[in-house]
């Protein structure tokens, strides 16, 4: 794992290379706020002496939703000493209610890919968050505002985006991703249209945006993405209405056969009332 790089004022990001994750360091005066915390009690080890290498202030943490590459490391960067930990109250159900489950997911999803990683991700110890974030809160780190928002369901029931006013830089958490196609599993496609609707509504031509996976991006990525997922929601609606099996809506839906195989079960589902 490398170290973090500055992108913008005071506001540092370090890519995690295994899946590819971003994590966001905002630093103050006497203070510092962490942006998710990685999978494993080793990646978030070597992401608390990353920290340790730009600033040894104390940290407040946020969870940008519950997947497992972006919390299970919270008992590693908060519990001793606890810190503050900030998400949305999905994900701090999850963590708080139904630990076994979520760690039993995160085995499943990796075992074949990657089964040295789903064994450490089975006995991960979780801490889940302290703090919840219901539609908006501002947070003042080390007299620095920092801009917590719950842009509505989109990539998961909880999603939750930071923002960095002074800096110009929005943490988005996996409502965009640059690496690949966006994850559907647990997601709510017609919804997510709108969340992103409400990014576009929080960023300039000049804004830096950092996805939660893969390169820094800009206003134009985030909008040509946006248009992607309202193509897609479309499809499903129109999908559904025509009886038209998922196979058929993810044949024609953007982000690939697979990845649109997915949201279109998981659309029709919503259309059902049964997501």
């Amino acid at each position: 794992m490398g170290g973090f790089v500055e992108v913008a004022d005071r506001v540092h990001v370090l890519r995690e290379p295994l899946l590819d994750v971003n994590v966001t360091l905002v630093v103050a005066d006497g203070a510092a706020l962490l942006v998710d915390t990685l999978s494993t009690v080793a990646q978030a080890r070597e992401l608390a002496a990353a920290v340790r290498a730009v600033t040894p202030h104390p940290l407040t943490v946020v969870n940008t939703h519950h997947h497992f590459d972006h919390c299970f490391g919270n008992a590693v960067l908060a519990a001793d000493p606890a810190r503050p930990v900030y998400a949305h109250p999905e994900t701090a159900r999850w963590l708080r209610d139904r630990p076994d489950e979520l760690r039993r997911l995160a085995y499943e999803e990796m075992r074949a890919e990657r089964p040295g990683l789903a064994d450490e991700l089975a006995d991960a110890p979780l801490l889940a968050p302290t703090d919840e974030v219901h539609t908006e809160t501002t947070l003042h780190v080390g007299g620095r505002p920092v801009l917590l928002r719950h842009p509505g369901r989109g990539h998961s029931a909880g999603d939750l985006v930071v923002q960095v006013p002074d800096a110009d830089v929005l943490v988005v958490g996996d409502l965009v991703e640059q690496s690949g196609p966006p994850a559907f599993e647990e997601s709510y496609p017609l919804q997510w249209p709108e969340a992103v609707a409400g990014l576009l509504r929080l960023v300039t031509a000049s804004t830096t945006v950092v996805p939660g996976h893969g390169d820094l991006v800009d206003v134009d990525f985030v909008r040509a993405q946006h248009g992607q997922l309202a193509d897609l929601a479309w499809l499903i609606r129109a999908g559904h209405t025509g009886g038209a099996p998922p196979e058929r809506v993810a044949a024609e839906a953007p982000f690939g056969a697979r990845a649109a195989l997915v949201a279109a079960r998981r659309g029709y589902a919503e259309l059902d009332g049964t997501a």
